[in-house]
């Protein structure tokens, strides 16, 4: 049923925000040099790794860290790589891996495959074991500004609620987060 909903949800996402897409693809390769994608090594079910598509916010040559390593992030960023993450737009790619089954609408965030901290406490609890989101319960309670063993124990709450009913209070409540831009990262 979840595999279903995603799928329908996503090709309906696709269509509409078809031109939205097009237009930030087009900023993107306008503002910086570089492709308007940046496929980034994370990982996934069973802590296989998949590649993750985001439109690129950080500039060519930018370590594959989290954005929190990184001595100085802001002087990473491209032109409007700021306005993509703080209006989440960024993310709009991994319609692509919700379409191709590596990724859910609903679910843990796919890890880095250099976060061997987050990767191992989630192997712990039984929550490699689940699809990645593009958002999760974690997401909605504090995105980034989260220390690791608090998204590991709202991934493992998560695993324990999953249902479609909570799938969609998950993507309701991402929804008016975004509007909001609560708890992201510049």
């Amino acid at each position: 049923m979840k595999r279903l909903f995603d799928l329908l949800l996503a090709l309906a996402a696709a269509v509409a925000l078809g031109v939205p897409v097009l237009l930030v693809a087009l900023a993107v390769r306008l503002t910086s040099a570089g492709p308007a994608l940046y496929w980034s090594d994370r990982v996934g079910r069973q802590n296989q790794i998949f590649k993750m598509p985001k439109f690129r916010s950080m500039r060519v040559g930018t370590p594959a860290v989290a954005t929190h390593l990184l001595a100085d992030p802001k002087s990473h960023l491209t032109p409007i790589g700021s306005f993509l993450r703080k209006s989440s737009l960024d993310e709009l790619p991994q319609l692509w891996s919700i379409l191709a089954g590596d990724m859910s609408f609903v679910g843990p965030r796919p890890a880095l495959f250099n976060q061997h901290d987050l990767i191992a406490l989630r192997t712990q609890v039984g929550v490699h074991e689940l699809v990645p989101g593009l958002t999760g319960w974690a997401q909605i309670n504090g995105r980034d500004e989260l220390p690791i063993s608090d998204k590991v124990k709202l991934d493992a709450e998560y695993l324990q609620r999953q249902s479609l009913l909570f799938d969609i209070r998950i993507l309701w409540m991402t929804f008016i987060k975004v509007l909001r831009r609560d708890g992201v990262s510049h």
